[in-house]
């Protein structure tokens, strides 16, 4: 019944379907817009100083290396070999305290991103992932925003042409129902539950208080069964202007997204109290297509439209003198992705 339940959830929904489904009808027009750029790895050139553009495989430490400090939580790069005892000095030395968040350098969509609480739990997930990874301060602003960010190579003026905000998938208390059967009683944690009942610090069989809210899961990401809503409707002038300043000092960044964690839609507008946990490059979504109320075919139209804009800035920056990666770059970097995946038993 459980199997039943799952297949005709994600078939009413089309946000659960496969990504290659969800893409299919879009990369039609991604070829044609290869054949226009002559190369299928065109994505490669939108951000020039971002690897593979930001499509695949890419390490997020580099990216981080090239944000104003002020702008993300601190972090460090945990390399391969680091034993736990390194690893305290150095989170000691960049003030960054338990909580934490730990992600390998090299993933996506909140692959084997875990949030550590103490040093048995760090060295638990040091050796499930014997890749490098990196330690974040974990930000407890209420508010996780994703915005999609696009400027022309050349010009001073960008748009944002995303911005989804992330409800973290929390259950509420009746003061009858167990966590569990709270769990099982909605189709977005339901989703979740083989997973949920995997963590040992959540207790299924505690009922909540009414009213009394429970989170989860403490990520903002969609896999893992947060929520998107579209919130195009806070964009204006003064957001804009916020993150073309934040763009304009990224060195060879013009296309992608900013997933941040923020105190409240004013202190966002006004560039005050942002914490940047990523910047995604070509291979980021504009999330807000996943909101529930959005139509797969009006999704279809926004994917077209970003698949434009990543064109129009890695034709720009070719004609400047970016080249676009060879198959051979490609096919061995996809070989050294899934080797990596492979150490990785999270």
């Amino acid at each position: 019944m459980y199997r039943i339940k799952t297949f005709f959830i994600k078939l009413f929904s089309w946000e659960y379907w496969p990504i290659w489904v969800v893409y299919f009808p879009t990369g039609i027009y991604y070829a044609y817009l290869s054949v226009r750029a002559r190369s299928f790895f065109f994505f490669s050139a939108s951000n020039p100083s971002i690897e593979t553009g930001g499509m695949f495989f890419e390490s997020k430490w580099k990216i981080f290396e090239l944000l104003p400090k002020s702008f993300y939580p601190s972090t460090i790069y945990v390399a391969e070999n680091d034993s736990l005892a390194f690893i305290q000095e150095r989170m000691l030395e960049a003030e960054i305290r338990f909580p934490i968040i730990a992600k390998p350098d090299r993933g996506e969509r909140g692959w084997a991103v875990l949030k550590i609480e103490s040093v048995l739990e760090l060295e638990a997930y040091r050796s499930k992932v014997p890749v490098p990874f990196l330690i974040q301060n974990y930000v407890d602003h209420p508010l996780e925003f994703s915005i999609f960010y696009f400027r022309k190579p050349g010009s001073s003026k960008g748009k944002i042409t995303s911005v989804t905000l992330k409800k973290l998938l929390t259950v509420t208390g009746n003061g009858v129902s167990t966590v569990e059967e709270l769990i099982l009683e909605k189709n977005r944690s339901f989703l979740q539950y083989q997973q949920l009942k995997k963590d040992a610090k959540l207790n299924l069989q505690n009922i909540l208080e009414k009213g009394e809210q429970l989170v989860l899961v403490p990520y903002g990401n969609h896999v893992r069964g947060a929520m998107f809503l579209n919130y195009q409707h806070i964009i204006d002038a003064k957001l804009e202007a916020v993150f073309d300043q934040i763009s304009k000092s990224i060195n060879g960044f013009y296309f992608g997204r900013f997933d941040i964690r923020c105190t409240s839609i004013e202190d966002l507008k006004e560039g005050k109290n942002i914490s940047i946990l990523e910047l995604n490059g070509a291979g980021a979504e504009p999330a807000h297509i996943y909101d529930p109320g959005f139509s797969f075919f009006k999704a279809q139209y926004v994917i077209a439209s970003h698949y434009r804009m990543m064109f129009e800035a890695a034709i720009a920056n070719n004609q400047s003198g970016t080249a676009f990666m060879s198959f051979e770059a490609y096919r061995s970097l996809k070989k050294s992705e899934k080797a990596y995946k492979e150490m990785v038993q999270f």
